[in-house]
């Protein structure tokens, strides 16, 4: 089917049409999401283990008989979501695809696929380097009387936070790029605002993280890098598209 025969189809479902679509693809993402939440549970014992590595050598502990139970089943949820998310945002996609025009579809493709590998980016960068520096930091604060006995509970929803904040603002760049691009805001004029953009950085690393200034720190840094970063891509496209706009147009000859 080609891209004028799909619009006319899509043109022509009707309202019941469209939600029977929508029923389908919610169906399709939550059957995804179990099935995958179900085999990461098979293997949520070697998941558990890559978790708790930054205190292999204080080990965690549990308080309550169900606490084991309930943190190996959010792992696997968490794992399995993160496994499917791009299936899902997939179909979602293919929902709203009909409605879109050309020149929609030309900018919305590309900044959906750049969002989900920036918000991967941001939660395996979280995980894999901020955690167990922030781990190994803050348990450095111990003495030879104050000894850390942590809870896998409390941990699963620390290294959680911090990863899913770290997914969230590693999207800046294409939000951005979406403002520079549509020219809600002027790239230039965000830059010449740097300095109450790194307020509002550190104000919105204090609010995700958790309440100690080393978490605050290892997002703000990252976050005010590709704050710039962005700003000065939008900068290079944004005069690149004006001086498209601003090319004259050569007149047909006789």
């Amino acid at each position: 089917m080609t891209e004028a025969e799909r619009d006319t189809a899509a043109a022509s479902m009707s309202f019941l049409d469209h939600l029977e679509e929508l029923r389908r693809v919610l169906i399709h993402s939550l059957l995804a999401g179990l099935v995958a939440s179900v085999l990461c549970w098979f293997w949520s014992a070697p998941l558990l283990d890559v978790l708790v590595r930054p205190l292999a050598e204080h080990g965690v502990y549990f308080s309550r008989p169900n606490e084991a139970f309930l943190t190996r089943l959010k792992l696997a949820g968490v794992c399995g979501l993160f496994l499917v998310l791009p299936f899902i945002l997939w179909k979602f996609y293919s929902f709203i695809l009909p409605g879109l025009y050309r020149r929609e579809r030309r900018v919305v493709t590309p900044l959906l696929v750049a969002s989900t590998l920036l918000f991967y980016l941001g939660v395996l960068f979280s995980f894999l380097v901020v955690c167990p520096a922030v781990v190994s930091f803050l348990l450095g604060f111990g003495t030879s009387i104050m000894q850390p006995l942590i809870g896998i509970g409390p941990y699963f929803g620390f290294v959680a936070q911090l990863s899913l904040a770290f997914g969230l603002v590693f999207e800046l760049p294409v939000l951005v790029f979406f403002l520079s691009v549509f020219e809600i805001v002027d790239p230039r004029a965000l830059l010449r605002t740097w300095r109450y953009a790194l307020i509002l950085i550190a104000v919105a690393s204090a609010i995700l993280t958790p309440p100690d200034v080393f978490s605050q720190l290892a997002m703000a840094v990252p976050v005010a890098l590709l704050y710039i970063t962005s700003v000065l891509v939008a900068i290079a496209v944004t005069r690149r598209k004006r001086s498209r706009k601003q090319a004259p147009v050569a007149e047909p000859q006789d």
